[in-house]
């Protein structure tokens, strides 16, 4: 099975592929490094994931804050030990594209999707779209 996800300092947005259809999944709200890999290992494990697809900002995006958001994200990657393949994929604008996805909410609802991190599972809802086309193409 294959898992994405969007990883921020905050949440951990998380979607998964079940059988042809890619599905949200409960993000993890980070409280410390430490907790959110270890959160996320028992996802990978309990789900038996095999594929572990991991946004990431593009090289496009040279900027530090791109650079430093990089090396954090494969920091925490590393974190997980996970035996299975780690695939790496340009996540630019996916954020942008899961707020979009939302405007049909009120305000209100879209405001809760933010803070609860719905918004950021629905962004790798997109990362993992990204790896299916670019693996079936």
């Amino acid at each position: 099975m294959t898992l994405a996800c969007d990883v921020g300092i905050k949440k951990i947005g998380l979607a998964a592929f079940v059988e042809g259809i890619v599905l949200p999944l409960d993000p993890i709200l980070r409280q410390n490094r430490n907790q959110a890999a270890k959160e996320l290992a028992s996802v990978l494990y309990s789900r038996h994931i095999t594929h572990l697809v991991v946004g990431l900002p593009s090289n496009d995006q040279a900027t530090h804050e791109a650079h430093e958001m990089e090396k954090r994200i494969k920091h925490f990657i590393d974190l997980l030990e996970f035996q299975g393949e780690i695939i790496y994929i340009n996540e630019d604008y996916t954020s942008i594209e899961a707020f979009r996805d939302t405007l049909h909410m009120k305000k209100q609802s879209r405001a809760k999707a933010q803070k609860d991190g719905k918004i950021d599972s629905l962004s790798a809802c997109i990362i993992l779209e990204r790896y299916i086309e670019s693996y079936n193409n």
